[in-house]
């Protein structure tokens, strides 16, 4: 159970790092104030440089090794790699993933100037 909700969180952090780019732009467009909240994109930012670093350190993500441990097994796959090889059947060498999210990182930061976040309140 409780690696049941590491892979929750896991798919969480996912989903808020993949997604949070696009709605930035889309938010962007729409006028939705919360996309220039400078908290939200710092914790964005950080999150997608995190899972770059890691990759091109070649470090297992913590949340993989957690479920694997809670799981008793072991695996030198990352998580993202893990689901794309089960839904699609096909198996990508690890070096692709570690260069989607560099490239991915890169958007984010770029994102910082194109869209940038709002100033904070009450500084000059």
């Amino acid at each position: 159970m409780i690696a049941d909700i590491v892979v929750l969180v896991h798919l969480a952090v996912m989903f808020f790092i993949t997604a949070g780019l696009p709605l930035i732009y889309v938010g962007r467009a729409l006028h939705w104030a919360w996309v220039r909240n400078r908290w939200w994109r710092l914790v964005h930012l950080g999150a997608i440089t995190f899972v770059a670093a890691e990759s091109l350190a070649g470090v297992v993500c913590p949340l993989t090794l957690w479920e694997d441990v809670l799981r008793g097994r072991q695996s030198s796959q990352g998580f993202i790699e893990r689901w794309v090889d089960w839904i699609l059947f096909y198996d990508f060498p690890t070096w692709m993933f570690t260069l989607a999210y560099a490239v991915f990182a890169a958007l984010v930061a770029l994102t910082w100037f194109l869209v940038p976040p709002a100033k904070r309140s009450g500084s000059s």
